[in-house]
């Protein structure tokens, strides 16, 4: 039930806040983390195939490829953005990032192709 259920909300007070969500494996795949390493961390990558860590690292690529689309065109809509150039850096970050995401999908079709 969110803030209701809080402590703060009940009058007590901690002074650590609780962790509600966990990060799971399926979580980052949806946020689109696809680096071999840090998926490496979740216990149930371990269980998996390569053919189907493969498969996880596929999506997670399609996902933070679309995410990136997404904050450039985000980014490229505001207003006025001629009059902004400092959005600019902005765009070459994310066109930068893009370019990382080819570049390591390439690595690892090669990597899991063996």
């Amino acid at each position: 039930m969110g803030f209701e259920d809080s402590n703060i909300e009940k009058g007590k007070s901690s002074g650590k806040p609780k962790v509600v969500n966990k990060m799971t494996l399926q979580k980052a795949i949806d946020l689109g983390e696809y680096k071999p390493e840090y998926l490496s961390t979740f216990p149930e990558w371990h269980t998996l195939s390569r053919h189907i860590q493969f498969q996880y690292i596929r999506t997670a690529i399609e996902n933070r490829r679309g995410h990136l689309l997404t904050q450039y065109a985000e980014v490229n809509n505001i207003l006025d953005f001629r009059l902004k150039p400092h959005l600019a850096e902005a765009m070459k970050n994310i066109e930068k990032q893009l370019k990382e995401v080819e570049n390591d999908r390439e690595e690892l079709f090669v990597d899991y192709s063996k």
